[in-house]
Protein backbone atom coordinates (compact mmCIF):
# COMPACT_ATOMS: atom_id res chain seq x y z
CA UNK A 1 0.00 0.00 0.00
CA UNK A 2 1.44 3.34 -0.99
CA UNK A 3 1.72 6.56 1.67
CA UNK A 4 -1.60 7.81 0.83
CA UNK A 5 -3.63 4.88 1.27
CA UNK A 6 -2.34 4.55 4.48
CA UNK A 7 -2.34 8.10 6.04
CA UNK A 8 -5.53 7.60 4.89
CA UNK A 9 -6.49 5.01 6.75
CA UNK A 10 -4.97 6.65 9.52
CA UNK A 11 -7.44 9.44 9.30
CA UNK A 12 -10.15 7.17 8.76
CA UNK A 13 -9.47 5.25 12.25
CA UNK A 14 -8.70 8.74 14.09
CA UNK A 15 -12.38 9.71 12.65
CA UNK A 16 -13.55 6.30 12.76
CA UNK A 17 -12.62 5.04 16.37
CA UNK A 18 -13.23 0.78 16.33
CA UNK A 19 -15.86 -0.58 19.26
CA UNK A 20 -15.59 -3.25 20.80
CA UNK A 21 -17.35 -6.65 20.65
CA UNK A 22 -19.69 -7.98 24.04
CA UNK A 23 -18.74 -11.28 25.51
CA UNK A 24 -21.90 -11.30 27.18
CA UNK A 25 -23.78 -11.04 23.82
CA UNK A 26 -20.95 -13.64 22.23
CA UNK A 27 -21.87 -16.32 24.69
CA UNK A 28 -25.58 -16.01 24.74
CA UNK A 29 -25.16 -16.61 21.21
CA UNK A 30 -23.20 -19.61 21.54
CA UNK A 31 -24.77 -21.09 24.16
CA UNK A 32 -28.33 -21.28 22.42
CA UNK A 33 -27.13 -22.59 18.80
CA UNK A 34 -25.40 -25.24 20.98
CA UNK A 35 -28.27 -25.78 23.26
CA UNK A 36 -29.43 -29.21 23.50
CA UNK A 37 -32.91 -27.89 21.82
CA UNK A 38 -31.74 -27.16 18.70
CA UNK A 39 -30.27 -30.86 18.58
CA UNK A 40 -26.94 -31.03 16.30
CA UNK A 41 -28.20 -27.93 13.87
CA UNK A 42 -28.26 -30.86 11.38
CA UNK A 43 -29.05 -29.27 7.68
CA UNK A 44 -32.70 -30.54 7.01
CA UNK A 45 -34.21 -31.30 10.66
CA UNK A 46 -36.64 -28.45 13.19
CA UNK A 47 -33.01 -27.60 15.37
CA UNK A 48 -31.76 -26.07 12.43
CA UNK A 49 -34.65 -24.62 11.64
CA UNK A 50 -34.93 -22.94 15.16
CA UNK A 51 -31.18 -21.77 14.47
CA UNK A 52 -32.46 -20.09 11.07
CA UNK A 53 -34.73 -17.91 13.08
CA UNK A 54 -32.92 -17.34 16.22
CA UNK A 55 -30.46 -15.29 13.53
CA UNK A 56 -33.16 -13.88 11.51
CA UNK A 57 -33.96 -12.34 14.83
CA UNK A 58 -30.57 -11.35 15.72
CA UNK A 59 -30.41 -9.46 12.20
CA UNK A 60 -33.47 -7.95 12.56
CA UNK A 61 -32.81 -6.50 16.10
CA UNK A 62 -29.15 -4.79 15.41
CA UNK A 63 -31.30 -3.39 12.32
CA UNK A 64 -29.50 -5.00 9.50
CA UNK A 65 -31.73 -5.28 6.10
CA UNK A 66 -31.84 -8.42 4.26
CA UNK A 67 -29.79 -9.88 1.08
CA UNK A 68 -32.35 -10.25 -2.05
CA UNK A 69 -35.32 -9.03 0.58
CA UNK A 70 -35.00 -12.15 2.73
CA UNK A 71 -32.33 -12.75 5.44
CA UNK A 72 -33.29 -16.83 4.08
CA UNK A 73 -31.48 -17.90 0.88
CA UNK A 74 -33.07 -21.71 0.47
CA UNK A 75 -31.03 -24.59 -1.65
CA UNK A 76 -31.81 -28.32 -1.09
CA UNK A 77 -28.96 -30.78 -0.84
CA UNK A 78 -29.60 -34.80 -1.22
CA UNK A 79 -33.46 -33.85 -0.81
CA UNK A 80 -33.14 -31.77 2.26
CA UNK A 81 -33.53 -28.16 2.56
CA UNK A 82 -31.47 -25.68 3.95
CA UNK A 83 -31.50 -21.90 3.97
CA UNK A 84 -28.20 -19.20 4.02
CA UNK A 85 -29.08 -16.70 6.47
CA UNK A 86 -27.91 -13.56 4.70
CA UNK A 87 -27.92 -9.95 5.85
CA UNK A 88 -26.35 -6.74 4.59
CA UNK A 89 -25.26 -3.21 5.09
CA UNK A 90 -25.36 -0.85 1.76
CA UNK A 91 -22.11 0.79 0.96
CA UNK A 92 -21.68 4.50 1.28
CA UNK A 93 -19.43 5.30 -1.48
CA UNK A 94 -20.55 5.78 -4.85
CA UNK A 95 -17.11 4.57 -6.70
CA UNK A 96 -16.89 1.37 -3.70
CA UNK A 97 -20.59 0.78 -3.39
CA UNK A 98 -20.52 -1.63 -6.03
CA UNK A 99 -17.76 -3.94 -4.42
CA UNK A 100 -18.95 -6.25 -2.23
CA UNK A 101 -16.69 -7.84 0.71
CA UNK A 102 -18.59 -11.07 2.49
CA UNK A 103 -17.86 -12.11 6.31
CA UNK A 104 -19.19 -15.77 6.70
CA UNK A 105 -19.33 -18.66 8.76
CA UNK A 106 -21.78 -22.37 8.53
CA UNK A 107 -23.94 -22.37 11.56
CA UNK A 108 -24.90 -26.06 10.68
CA UNK A 109 -23.69 -29.19 12.81
CA UNK A 110 -23.83 -32.57 12.37
CA UNK A 111 -27.13 -33.82 14.13
CA UNK A 112 -27.27 -36.76 16.12
CA UNK A 113 -24.26 -39.79 16.90
CA UNK A 114 -24.26 -42.66 18.59
CA UNK A 115 -24.55 -41.92 22.46
CA UNK A 116 -21.32 -41.72 25.28
CA UNK A 117 -22.28 -41.42 28.91
CA UNK A 118 -25.94 -40.89 27.58
CA UNK A 119 -25.42 -38.11 25.53
CA UNK A 120 -26.09 -38.11 21.87
CA UNK A 121 -26.31 -34.29 20.91
CA UNK A 122 -23.50 -33.08 19.09
CA UNK A 123 -23.78 -29.70 19.62
CA UNK A 124 -21.09 -27.76 17.72
CA UNK A 125 -20.31 -25.35 20.35
CA UNK A 126 -16.68 -24.69 18.79
CA UNK A 127 -17.72 -26.08 15.84
CA UNK A 128 -19.37 -23.61 14.65
CA UNK A 129 -21.60 -21.65 16.81
CA UNK A 130 -18.33 -19.79 17.89
CA UNK A 131 -17.90 -18.86 13.72
CA UNK A 132 -21.51 -17.59 14.05
CA UNK A 133 -21.29 -15.54 17.13
CA UNK A 134 -18.12 -13.81 15.79
CA UNK A 135 -19.76 -13.19 12.05
CA UNK A 136 -22.83 -11.57 14.79
CA UNK A 137 -20.73 -9.52 16.53
CA UNK A 138 -18.24 -8.17 13.94
CA UNK A 139 -21.54 -7.29 12.12
CA UNK A 140 -22.97 -5.47 15.12
CA UNK A 141 -19.55 -3.75 15.27
CA UNK A 142 -20.48 -2.56 11.83
CA UNK A 143 -23.53 -1.27 12.79
CA UNK A 144 -22.22 0.53 15.25
CA UNK A 145 -19.19 1.65 13.02
CA UNK A 146 -22.10 3.17 10.44
CA UNK A 147 -19.05 3.47 7.90
CA UNK A 148 -18.23 1.15 5.33
CA UNK A 149 -17.21 2.05 2.03
CA UNK A 150 -18.39 -1.25 0.05
CA UNK A 151 -21.17 -3.22 0.74
CA UNK A 152 -20.72 -5.74 3.81
CA UNK A 153 -22.69 -9.23 3.16
CA UNK A 154 -22.76 -10.92 6.63
CA UNK A 155 -23.39 -15.01 5.48
CA UNK A 156 -24.18 -17.77 7.70
CA UNK A 157 -24.31 -20.94 5.96
CA UNK A 158 -25.84 -24.07 6.32
CA UNK A 159 -24.60 -27.56 4.82
CA UNK A 160 -21.47 -27.50 5.25
CA UNK A 161 -21.01 -30.18 6.87
CA UNK A 162 -22.85 -31.67 3.87
CA UNK A 163 -20.01 -31.01 1.77
CA UNK A 164 -19.50 -26.82 1.63
CA UNK A 165 -23.05 -26.68 -0.10
CA UNK A 166 -24.37 -23.73 1.42
CA UNK A 167 -21.83 -21.53 0.75
CA UNK A 168 -21.24 -23.01 -2.67
CA UNK A 169 -24.81 -22.34 -3.25
CA UNK A 170 -24.63 -18.44 -2.27
CA UNK A 171 -21.54 -17.63 -4.12
CA UNK A 172 -22.63 -19.31 -7.46
CA UNK A 173 -25.86 -17.72 -6.63
CA UNK A 174 -23.85 -13.95 -6.11
CA UNK A 175 -22.17 -15.07 -9.13
CA UNK A 176 -24.61 -15.18 -11.00
CA UNK A 177 -26.64 -12.20 -9.74
CA UNK A 178 -23.50 -9.89 -10.98
CA UNK A 179 -22.65 -9.47 -7.55
CA UNK A 180 -18.75 -7.77 -7.61
CA UNK A 181 -16.60 -9.44 -4.28
CA UNK A 182 -13.81 -8.31 -3.93
CA UNK A 183 -13.20 -10.36 -0.62
CA UNK A 184 -14.13 -12.75 1.74
CA UNK A 185 -13.57 -13.57 5.54
CA UNK A 186 -14.65 -16.72 7.27
CA UNK A 187 -15.25 -17.54 11.13
CA UNK A 188 -14.37 -20.86 11.97
CA UNK A 189 -13.52 -22.77 14.89
CA UNK A 190 -12.75 -19.90 17.40
CA UNK A 191 -13.52 -20.91 20.49
CA UNK A 192 -10.49 -21.83 22.19
CA UNK A 193 -7.40 -20.03 22.76
CA UNK A 194 -3.83 -21.35 21.15
CA UNK A 195 -1.30 -22.09 23.41
CA UNK A 196 2.43 -20.71 23.57
CA UNK A 197 1.92 -18.45 20.23
CA UNK A 198 2.55 -14.99 20.03
CA UNK A 199 -0.55 -14.89 17.02
CA UNK A 200 -4.02 -14.89 18.62
CA UNK A 201 -5.72 -16.36 15.11
CA UNK A 202 -4.18 -18.06 12.14
CA UNK A 203 -4.99 -17.29 8.50
CA UNK A 204 -5.76 -20.79 5.92
CA UNK A 205 -4.00 -19.96 2.35
CA UNK A 206 -2.22 -17.83 4.44
CA UNK A 207 0.22 -17.28 1.15
CA UNK A 208 -2.63 -17.30 -1.49
CA UNK A 209 -2.65 -13.06 -0.52
CA UNK A 210 -1.73 -10.19 1.42
CA UNK A 211 -4.62 -10.76 3.68
CA UNK A 212 -2.31 -12.06 6.54
CA UNK A 213 -0.47 -8.90 6.31
CA UNK A 214 -3.47 -6.30 6.46
CA UNK A 215 -4.52 -7.80 9.89
CA UNK A 216 -0.86 -7.42 11.39
CA UNK A 217 -0.31 -3.88 9.59
CA UNK A 218 -3.79 -3.08 10.85
CA UNK A 219 -3.97 -4.19 14.22
CA UNK A 220 -0.76 -2.27 16.31
CA UNK A 221 -1.51 -3.79 19.30
CA UNK A 222 -1.28 -7.35 18.97
CA UNK A 223 -0.16 -10.25 16.61
CA UNK A 224 -3.37 -10.95 15.09
CA UNK A 225 -2.44 -14.03 12.25
CA UNK A 226 0.14 -15.91 10.95
CA UNK A 227 0.45 -19.43 9.05
CA UNK A 228 -0.39 -22.47 10.53
CA UNK A 229 1.72 -25.32 8.79
CA UNK A 230 -0.53 -28.36 10.22
CA UNK A 231 -3.52 -25.99 8.57
CA UNK A 232 -1.10 -25.91 5.41
CA UNK A 233 -0.56 -29.37 5.04
CA UNK A 234 -3.80 -30.55 5.28
CA UNK A 235 -5.22 -27.63 2.99
CA UNK A 236 -7.65 -26.12 5.12
CA UNK A 237 -8.10 -23.32 2.71
CA UNK A 238 -10.15 -25.86 0.52
CA UNK A 239 -12.39 -27.40 3.37
CA UNK A 240 -14.03 -24.31 4.59
CA UNK A 241 -16.25 -22.14 2.91
CA UNK A 242 -14.11 -19.50 2.18
CA UNK A 243 -12.91 -21.54 -1.01
CA UNK A 244 -16.41 -21.49 -2.91
CA UNK A 245 -15.48 -17.28 -2.66
CA UNK A 246 -12.14 -18.16 -4.23
CA UNK A 247 -13.19 -20.42 -6.98
CA UNK A 248 -16.31 -18.13 -8.21
CA UNK A 249 -14.48 -14.74 -7.77
CA UNK A 250 -11.09 -15.29 -7.74
CA UNK A 251 -10.48 -12.97 -4.57
CA UNK A 252 -8.67 -13.26 -1.27
CA UNK A 253 -11.21 -15.68 0.82
CA UNK A 254 -9.85 -17.26 3.83
CA UNK A 255 -10.87 -18.25 6.97
CA UNK A 256 -9.70 -17.02 10.91
CA UNK A 257 -9.54 -20.03 13.02
CA UNK A 258 -8.26 -20.43 16.73
CA UNK A 259 -8.50 -24.67 16.66
CA UNK A 260 -5.06 -25.38 15.85
CA UNK A 261 -5.31 -29.80 16.96
CA UNK A 262 -3.69 -29.41 19.73
CA UNK A 263 -6.53 -27.21 21.84
CA UNK A 264 -9.73 -28.80 21.44
CA UNK A 265 -10.09 -32.93 21.19
CA UNK A 266 -13.88 -32.99 20.41
CA UNK A 267 -14.05 -31.98 17.24
CA UNK A 268 -17.15 -34.16 16.04
CA UNK A 269 -18.09 -35.54 18.82
CA UNK A 270 -20.82 -35.45 21.91
CA UNK A 271 -18.81 -33.23 24.12
CA UNK A 272 -18.61 -29.90 21.63
CA UNK A 273 -20.50 -28.12 23.81
CA UNK A 274 -20.62 -24.82 25.48
CA UNK A 275 -18.52 -25.90 28.29
CA UNK A 276 -15.42 -25.91 25.89
CA UNK A 277 -16.08 -22.02 24.95
CA UNK A 278 -14.28 -19.06 25.68
CA UNK A 279 -16.53 -16.31 24.82
CA UNK A 280 -13.98 -13.57 26.64
CA UNK A 281 -11.20 -14.98 24.26
CA UNK A 282 -13.91 -15.19 21.31
CA UNK A 283 -14.25 -11.28 21.65
CA UNK A 284 -10.78 -11.10 21.62
CA UNK A 285 -10.39 -12.58 18.65
CA UNK A 286 -13.16 -10.24 16.75
CA UNK A 287 -11.29 -7.38 18.29
CA UNK A 288 -7.98 -8.11 16.87
CA UNK A 289 -9.47 -8.37 13.57
CA UNK A 290 -11.85 -5.78 13.00
CA UNK A 291 -9.46 -3.10 12.39
CA UNK A 292 -8.18 -5.58 9.42
CA UNK A 293 -11.85 -6.40 8.47
CA UNK A 294 -12.34 -2.19 8.57
CA UNK A 295 -9.76 -1.83 5.86
CA UNK A 296 -10.51 -4.40 3.52
CA UNK A 297 -14.32 -2.66 3.80
CA UNK A 298 -12.89 0.79 3.53
CA UNK A 299 -9.63 1.01 1.72
CA UNK A 300 -7.24 -0.37 -1.31
CA UNK A 301 -4.53 -2.87 -1.29
CA UNK A 302 -6.23 -6.35 -0.59
CA UNK A 303 -4.63 -8.65 -3.22
CA UNK A 304 -4.16 -11.88 -4.47
CA UNK A 305 -0.74 -13.62 -4.66
CA UNK A 306 0.66 -15.84 -7.23
CA UNK A 307 -0.40 -19.50 -6.60
CA UNK A 308 2.28 -21.89 -8.34
CA UNK A 309 0.40 -24.75 -10.21
CA UNK A 310 -2.70 -23.08 -9.38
Amino acid sequence: MDALGASTTASLKKRVPMPTSNPIQIAIDVQYLASDELMGRETGTEGIELAATYLTERFEQMGIEPYNDSYKQPFTVKGLSGNNIVAMIKGSDKDLMNETVVIGAHYDHIGILQAVAGDSIANGANDNATGTASVLAVAEMFKKLDFNRRKVVFALFSAEEKGLVGSRQLAAQMKANGENVVAMINFEMTGTPMVDKENIAYLTGYDTSNMGEIFNKENNKRVVTAKLEEAAAMNLFKRSDNYAFYQEFKVPAQTLSTFDFTNFDQYHQVGDDISGVNAQHMAQVVDATIPGIFFMVNEMGLKLNPVPNE
